[in-house]
């Protein structure tokens, strides 16, 4: 087990503190289950697949809080009365956190063999895409409105 001391980091930047926590908390993170895979799906498309065999649609639970997106798993009680000779498929209750980044929203998810697959996009706002800005060549002078009096 290693630890990460990111004592350093508060030390000599500001206004970070989230990205430290996240790093703290990823680096503390032993726990493999259950097994999942994150792919790019499209520049803006991302897709989370989590290997959740035994689990039936009732006993998961997708949530979304702020920048935080939550899988539990929660399995109902098993059968007393069943005899493993080897019990192989974990059963046990797990809860994985995943940090999204600024403008990632999750757009559905579905179970299907075994396999949570979570759709996310990135929808960035349009004030902040790149944009191209026109170079003017020359200058205008700037208008002079006239004023015009009857004195009459």
């Amino acid at each position: 087990m290693r630890h990460m001391d990111f004592a350093p980091l508060y030390r000599s930047t500001v206004g970070f503190d989230r990205l430290v926590n996240m790093l703290d908390h990823i680096a503390g993170d032993e726990n493999g289950f259950p097994p999942y895979n994150i792919e790019r799906v499209s520049d803006n498309e991302y897709r989370i697949s989590m290997a959740v065999a035994g689990f039936s649609q009732d006993e998961l639970n997708v949530e979304v809080k702020e920048q935080t997106l939550a899988v539990k798993g929660q399995k109902s009680p098993d059968d007393k009365d069943r005899a493993y000779l080897h019990r192989g498929i974990a059963t046990r209750s797990f809860e994985r956190r995943f940090q999204l980044a600024d403008h990632v929203e999750v757009t559905d998810a579905d179970l299907t063999d075994g396999l949570l697959n979570i759709g996310l996009v990135r929808n960035v706002p349009e004030r902040m895409k790149p944009r191209s800005i026109e170079i003017g060549g020359s200058k205008s002078s700037p208008r002079q409105i006239e004023a015009t009096t009857n004195l009459g």
